[in-house]
């Protein structure tokens, strides 16, 4: 469960995120927004060039009917696990540096498949910890890391997946150990 301070994203006296069907538990929400999310990754995603708005519209387009600030940055504190991600007054400069810097990598074009695994891992972990939506960071992260590895010519299969080892790595690379993340996606990788 996260922590935020003073949650304004939060129907008073609940832990339940304000939404558009004004829904007020935590399982009805959790319903709608899986189907939501469903429906909306298989429509055509936006089409960009892998920036940072690009990814903007990515988490906008999954979580457009669940919530009204789908696509916007988090402006509130957060916690997981008592480890807090970057400050809301930091997210905008972080994710500025971070997609100048896959930019500046030629978007993780051109090399080969440890590597792409290696900084992949690196652009992920560094994304996690900027974490710079409310809610819906970890599907957006997955759903931008597909299309990249994509056009980086090392498609992914997150059929296989695990969840939970996918929980492990990222917590892993939170405290400085990307290598089980880059195992991860190298595992990931499609056999061409």
């Amino acid at each position: 469960m996260y922590r935020a301070e003073q949650d304004p994203y939060c129907y008073p006296g609940t832990e339940v995120l304000k939404n558009r069907l004004n829904l007020r538990t935590q399982s009805e929400l959790d319903k709608f927004e899986t189907l939501s999310v469903a429906k909306r990754f298989q429509e055509r995603l936006p089409a960009g060039k892998y920036t940072y708005g690009h990814y903007l519209s990515i988490h906008r387009h999954l979580f457009q009917d669940v919530y009204t600030w789908a696509g916007r940055i988090r402006t509130i504190r957060m916690a997981r696990g008592g480890n807090w991600f970057c400050y809301p007054e930091y997210i905008d400069g972080k994710m500025r540096d971070l997609f100048t810097l896959l930019a500046d990598n030629n978007y993780l074009r051109d090399i080969g498949s440890d590597k792409f695994a290696n900084e992949a891992a690196h652009f992920i972990a560094e994304l996690n910890a900027i974490h710079p939506f409310r809610e819906g960071n970890g599907r957006a992260q997955n759903v931008f890391m597909n299309i990249l590895a994509d056009q980086a010519g090392h498609p992914l299969d997150f059929e296989r997946l695990n969840t939970c080892d996918m929980l492990s790595a990222m917590v892993a690379s939170f405290h400085g150990d990307e290598r089980p993340l880059s195992v991860l996606i190298l595992g990931l990788m499609r056999v061409r």
